[in-house]
């Protein structure tokens, strides 16, 4: 590979493949097969579906100022980029830390995650025992060809698989509302009697997670056609496609078992006594239907973690260009137009801590997914936060900026911080349930984060360019 730092990334993604690759790194299909059934034994039951509206509306409102500030922040880098500005260079280093560890940190619990699903897929139809690491390597291998290539290719691989795994949900959705359970077509989730029963909060604190990937779009900017105007309409189209998939959905599901049922159902699924995702799809589509959507949970997986496995090199691109990692990280292939050497970086990273979690047997799901998911989460909460205060310091500073887009610029981040500082105190304070490990050990992977935004503070040290 010859490359020259000059070089900057190219490509033609219009809204429509950006979108495309920001989804499938929110991996529905996976969200509904796991978090729906968090959502409702551990939180609020039948009420789940209103915890992922309010958590869709919390990140609209988010949405809002960080697309607002799009056009004054001409570079890619995301949250990186947008508290550099607003902020200052000190707490950017120290952001894009956190941002590293979030999607390192969930990229690593989604090859658990893959490694436990394609064993158990291939055990469940009386194929051969493998260990689960074998069956990560091998996803690892793929996800680095495409990630070494250009970005059309993977957003063509996370179209198709995308498109199949909300095809599919629809399909299912449809076959239970035309064919409703015991209660009939009912709206009780939406309720006040009915929500506010149980624990809403962690209905929130999972929804919130299943949304982790979504603001990535601004990180593809110089390979979209038009950045001023698609990374603003695939954020959008991002935020209220997911939130209206997962609200939509979870509700289907209630009306499939029962608001009455549904709660202890989701529980014999954590409990490892059922399925929630695969038995309802059985009963409302077969088992051609239950087979094809076991399927597409691995696909889902797959596009989820080749997502974030772009987002974390285009991250270590704009952050060696900015000077704060090693000058090679920044190079552009010749042939392929990517981040190449800096996708090859990100595999090795990714095959020696997953490597290292094999080792010292690590639980796929609990230990490695579960862990990992929780620190991912705290790290996502901690950046949109962080994001939405620099959008509100920036306009506050550059009034002239706003042209008079009081919502877009003022109210909007002010509630935006407010929202996301309860979600934090959610998370927090529920971090047990997201781990599954004990509140000595949460605490120590919840600080992680914090840690990760104060050492790259402290460490950041000016250079001749200002970076």
């Amino acid at each position: 590979m010859t490359s020259t730092e000059s070089r900057r990334l190219s490509g033609r993604l219009g809204p429509i493949g950006i979108v495309f690759m920001v989804v499938a790194a929110a991996a529905p299909l996976t969200v509904i097969g796991g978090n729906m059934p968090l959502a409702m034994g551990l939180g609020n039951g039948a009420g789940a579906p209103v915890g992922f509206l309010i958590a869709s509306l919390v990140l609209l409102v988010f949405s809002v100022g960080f697309v607002t500030m799009t056009p004054h922040v001409p570079e890619a880098g995301a949250f990186f980029s947008y508290v550099t500005v607003g902020l200052g260079q000190r707490m950017g280093k120290g952001i894009a830390v956190v941002a590293l560890i979030a999607y390192t940190a969930i990229q690593v619990g989604i090859y658990g995650y893959i490694g436990w699903a394609i064993g158990d897929t291939v055990a469940f139809y009386d194929g051969p025992v493998i260990p689960w690491p074998v069956y990560s390597f091998v996803i690892l291998a793929v996800v680095a060809v495409l990630g070494y290539r250009h970005i059309d290719l993977s957003a063509k691989v996370l179209g198709v698989a995308l498109a199949l795994e909300i095809g599919i949900v629809v399909i299912l959705d449809l076959a239970i509302v035309t064919d409703p359970g015991p209660a009939g077509i009912t709206f009780a989730s939406f309720t006040p009697g009915v929500f506010t029963q149980g624990a809403i909060g962690i209905a929130i604190l999972f929804a919130l997670t299943g949304f982790i990937g979504f603001e990535a779009t601004a990180v593809f900017r110089d390979e979209a056609r038009d950045p001023e105007r698609t990374i603003p309409r695939a954020t959008y189209a991002a935020v209220i496609l997911i939130g209206a998939f997962y609200t939509l959905t979870v509700w289907a599901f209630v009306v499939a078992i029962g608001p009455d049922q549904v709660a202890a159902t989701a529980q014999q699924t954590l409990d490892g006594e059922a399925n929630m995702l695969l038995d309802t799809t059985d009963a409302a589509l077969g088992r051609i239907g239950r087979d094809i959507v076991n399927i597409l949970l691995l696909t889902s997986l797959f596009a989820c973690v080749l997502s974030f496995h772009n987002v974390i090199a285009r991250y270590q691109f704009v952050l060696s260009r900015k000077g704060l990692l090693p000058a090679r990280l920044g190079t552009v292939h010749d042939n392929h137009e990517s981040p190449a050497f800096s996708s090859v970086v990100q595999t090795v990273t990714a095959a020696v801590i997953v490597a290292v979690l094999a080792l010292l047997g690590i639980d796929p799901l609990v230990g490695v997914f579960g862990s990992m998911a929780g620190v991912a989460t705290v790290g996502m909460v901690l950046l949109m936060l962080t994001t939405s205060v620099a959008v509100l310091v920036f306009f506050l500073r550059h009034r002239d900026l706003g042209g008079g887009k009081l919502w877009q610029t003022r109210l909007a981040p002010v509630l935006a911080v407010l929202g996301l500082l309860a979600s934090l105190w959610l998370v927090l304070s529920n971090f047990t349930l997201v781990t599954g490990g004990s509140v000595t050990v949460s605490t120590i992977l919840a600080a992680v984060p914090f840690v990760g935004l104060v050492l790259g503070a402290l460490l950041w040290r000016p250079t001749r360019s200002g970076v």
